[in-house]
């Protein structure tokens, strides 16, 4: 049986930590690739992470390049690729500069690997996903992004400190954008089938979906650049879901076409992954104050967008 192919595409601090989980889950073969001025990079990171094989005895083909061409055959594409917002950098000027790097790629996907599933992380996450979406063509359930299945990941973490337990044993579901963005359902959050309701008080749990929406800037003000182990985390998840055909529900952001009372936008809800990317949006009754979160959240997706297409009117 032909191993996965799966191709990363920017080679910094989240894309090589990307390759680092999915070799050390054997995933399947993994190319890294960066522009050519830093074809040395993802070179230099593949190679080092290609000898820890024999110990971490994992057996898979993993390569760093700059040619798109190295990417054919893919079956998931994870695109990395962008700049962090800089001190004195406007949102519209990370959105501009970021739209044209993640167009750029797109259609190199779209030329390269046109039958592969797209995962976005770069940011703005939303906005990405759209841009993504427009420039490579492909259909709806192979285009997502990627930020739900970290922002879950930090809440589950935050629960399980608070309550001195297991984070295996911690379920929990938000939806919406990401960071502020966020819309939590802590009626929707159990330990071990346990209502965390029943286990911490609302302030409680209210400290910890802060804390959650605040996580990538807490790790920001620790050590001056972007989180990596856990975004890569929540990525390689992913990734395994669909190159394993797992069919596993996890927080994406997914196309939705009238789920949760929303048409023709990437918005972060649960969905099923498999090996036909997106299977299916699980849509489910929300409270009247949890559909005016997410209301408000997929405002700001809009707005986003908005500024998107009149920057670039060839993405409307």
């Amino acid at each position: 049986m032909a191993r996965a192919k799966i191709s990363i595409i920017g080679a910094g601090n989240v894309g090589a930590t990307c390759a680092h989980w999915a070799a050390a889950k054997e995933l399947g073969d993994i190319v890294l690739l960066d522009i050519p001025d830093k074809e040395g990079v993802a070179k230099g990171k593949t190679l080092d992470l290609a000898c820890c094989g024999p110990i971490e005895r994992f057996d898979c083909k993993v390569i760093g390049t700059s040619d798109y061409a190295d990417i054919a055959g893919s079956d998931v594409v994870v695109v990395t690729a962008g700049l962090p917002r800089k001190p004195g950098m406007s949102r519209d000027d990370l959105i501009e500069t970021n739209v044209k790097i993640v167009k750029s790629v797109s259609e190199q996907i779209k030329q390269h690997a046109p039958d592969s599933i797209v995962i976005i992380v770069s940011n703005p996450l939303d906005a990405m996903v759209y841009t993504a979406w427009k420039a490579t063509g492909f259909p709806t359930n192979r285009i997502l992004g990627q930020a739900g299945a970290l922002d879950v990941a930090r809440f589950r973490t935050f629960i399980a400190w608070e309550i001195g337990c297991s984070v295996e044993d911690v379920q929990a579901l938000l939806l919406g954008g990401h960071g502020d963005d966020m819309v939590p359902l802590p009626r929707l959050t159990s330990v071990h089938g346990v209502p965390v309701t029943d286990l911490l008080s609302d302030e409680q749990v209210t400290a910890c979906v802060e804390r959650a929406k605040a996580g990538g800037g807490e790790v920001v003000k620790l050590m001056g650049t972007s989180a990596y182990y856990a975004p890569a985390s929540g990525t390689i998840q992913m990734v395994e879901a669909i190159v394993k055909d797992k069919k596993r529900i996890i927080p994406s952001a997914a196309y939705l076409n009238g789920e949760f009372g929303k048409k023709g936008l990437f918005v972060g809800v649960p969905a099923v992954l498999g090996a036909g990317g997106v299977e299916k949006v699980v849509d489910f009754t929300l409270t009247a104050d949890e559909q005016k979160l997410f209301d408000e959240s997929a405002s700001h997706v809009e707005d986003l967008v908005g500024i998107v297409t009149k920057m670039f009117p060839e993405l409307a």
